[in-house]
């Protein structure tokens, strides 16, 4: 393997971060969850992180190694340097690469979800396929974290000022973005109130997911500078809408857009409907993945424009997959939107695993599914049941159950790592079936 390209990135951050006076450098990796986890190195020590990875315990990270086995290194991807445009530059600015995580004896970890999402795209691409992705982030403002909610506005979708107070916010989390080199599309407010949505635009999967990361932390470090608390959660208000992370996808072979058929009346590829095909059947089982936590579900059911039901159309925004319209002439815009993913995933995983999904479709040739252009959601459960449309798991623990039985969630994820990630939403879901919600007391106590 020719390593000179790598050292020549290695040595052009080191060079930037002597020209930007840089004197800290957090290194970024994430646990199972997809929280972002970080420690930091002083310039002295960054050549050797570079060259060497940097020493740490394991132990201390959710789904990462046992106490008896806790050392690690992580390794910084030089691609990924950035100096973060939030932090001070008097005295010495503060930059962030991203890391992966080698075990003492240098291969790569496993657990490592940056690893698993890799992993994945180098078997794609030794077949000779690149996997992009663009993302549509839904997100809350409120006053603060605590309890009962406050909300900033009352408006609703695309709503200007005086309704959306939070404009500020987004303009200066557009800005930062893209002082660190990630793409903004747009942003506006969405239906829910105090809800918004700014939509990266796309790039290679890995690199997406780094972006993805780093968008959540940059829009709760703008509204804390504004005084207010931003969240992923994507059901925080019981009577409005959830939050979503709408995942546009789609499959390149060089050059070739290979969801794109001219001849085809919809301009849609035999490979692309495999690989809808492919999403269609392993969604309900990588649920627990693309929709993780216990309030995941509460966002996913009728009435708040979540997808419920496996199904897929051309333009219906009811169907858990869509087919977003081209600019005219734009072949190349061919993709696929995922609608059920939340902002609060794991974008490293969640990406590996509808990757997996559909080109699972594609290599067995899985066959068409008829697509459902009418509302899904009007159609009877019989209707339903004779046009073969199932509905995505109701809540975690049915989520877990379909996650434990999957062939393509072990052989994405490694025995190891597909391990601690069922036994900690096992946890999870023992632990919300044994709390006793406000709900309980207000209707049962008065009466029983």
């Amino acid at each position: 393997m020719n390593d000179a390209p790598q050292d020549r990135d290695k040595e052009f951050v080191l060079n930037q971060a002597r020209e930007l006076d840089v004197r800290f450098i957090r290194m970024w990796f994430t646990d199972i969850l997809g929280f972002l986890k970080s420690f930091a190195i002083t310039i002295e020590e960054l050549e050797t992180a570079l060259y060497e990875g940097h020493l740490f315990d394991g132990s201390a990270i959710e789904g990462f190694a046992r106490i008896e086995e806790s050392d690690m290194f992580a390794v910084p991807d030089p691609t990924t340097f950035c100096v973060l445009p939030w932090r001070p530059r008097d005295g010495g600015g503060v930059a962030r690469m991203f890391c992966g995580i080698n075990q003492p004896d240098g291969s790569p970890y496993p657990g490592d979800p940056r690893h698993v999402l890799r992993r994945t795209l180098e078997a794609a691409a030794a077949k000779g396929y690149t996997f992009y992705v663009g993302l549509e982030f839904e997100h809350y403002y409120f006053q603060t974290a605590e309890a009962p909610l406050k909300k900033l506005d009352r408006g609703t979708y695309f709503d200007l000022t005086p309704l959306d107070v939070a404009s500020d916010m987004r303009r200066d989390t557009v800005l930062t973005l893209e002082a660190m080199g990630i793409g903004v599309e747009y942003s506006h407010h969405e239906v829910g109130p105090s809800q918004h949505e700014i939509d990266l635009r796309y790039g290679d999967a890995l690199t997406m997911a780094d972006n993805a990361m780093t968008y959540r932390l940059v829009v709760k470090e703008v509204a804390m500078r504004h005084g207010v608390y931003a969240t992923f959660m994507p059901k925080p208000l019981p009577d409005a809408n959830g939050s979503g992370m709408h995942t546009h996808l789609s499959l390149f072979q060089g050059r070739e857009n290979l969801f794109h058929d001219p001849k085809a009346a919809d301009g849609l590829s035999k490979e692309c409907l495999s690989f809808i095909a492919g999403l269609l059947r392993h969604v309900p089982e990588t649920t627990l993945v693309l929709n993780q936590w216990v309030n995941s579900y509460k966002r996913l059911v009728p009435g708040y424009e979540a997808p419920v039901y496996l199904s897929w159309a051309h333009k219906n925004r009811s169907d858990l997959i869509r087919i977003p319209t081209n600019r005219k002439g734009r072949t190349q815009d061919t993709r696929l939107e995922l609608r059920s993913p939340d902002p609060a995933c794991n974008p490293y995983l969640v990406f590996a695993c509808i990757l997996a999904a559909g080109m699972e479709g594609i290599e067995k040739g899985y066959p068409a599914v008829p697509p459902v252009e009418e509302n899904v959601f009007k159609l009877t459960p019989a209707e339903r049941g004779r046009r073969g449309i199932q509905a995505l798991p109701g809540d975690l623990n049915e989520a877990i159950k379909l996650a434990e039985g999957s062939d393509l969630l072990r052989r994405v994820f490694g025995e190891p790592l597909f391990g601690k990630f069922i036994e900690n939403k096992k946890l999870e879901w023992e632990r919300y079936r044994s709390h006793v919600t406000d709900y309980e007391l207000t209707s049962y106590l008065p009466l029983l």
